[in-house]
């Protein structure tokens, strides 16, 4: 078996921004499921609607996809490959989530495209950090 070889210093900056990324989807998501009555009474129709109408699997989704990203980025930082198994979960309940969120509810038709950027966004960051353990495992970063 190969000894683990040492990250460059980019891999620590990126990991680091990688797990303030998740942690705040992680206050996003408490931010969501914790929205007091009153405030979800004062959105618009469309966005109360949508709202009111998110099925309880897609908030398990979401809290799959932003635990997931910080127990990933924690794994990462630890230099374990099963980090790569973390934000591979945490990739699968971003895709849930959007599945809901534009084939099921049309988030598309509230939100529109800054809605979509955001969406994409987190999407991007996903897959980054899956080709990111990848590499990190090719290169005899990680245990």
């Amino acid at each position: 078996m190969n000894e683990t070889q040492k990250p460059p210093m980019w891999f620590w900056i990126v990991v680091g921004l990688a797990l303030l990324w998740n942690a705040l989807g992680v206050m996003a998501f408490f931010a969501q499921i914790t929205t007091p009555p009153e405030v979800i009474a004062a959105l618009p129709d469309a966005q109360r609607a949508l709202y009111e109408a998110m099925p309880m699997w897609a908030y398990a989704a979401f809290a799959v996809a932003v635990f997931g990203g910080v127990l990933g980025c924690v794994v990462l930082a630890m230099r374990k490959s099963w980090a790569m198994w973390l934000f591979q979960v945490s990739l699968a309940g971003i895709i849930l989530q959007n599945v809901n969120a534009f084939f099921l509810q049309d988030s598309y038709a509230v939100f529109g495209p800054g809605g979509t950027f955001m969406v994409v966004l987190v999407g991007v960051v996903a897959v980054a950090l899956v080709w990111l353990t990848a590499h990190a495992k090719n290169k005899n970063w990680l245990s």
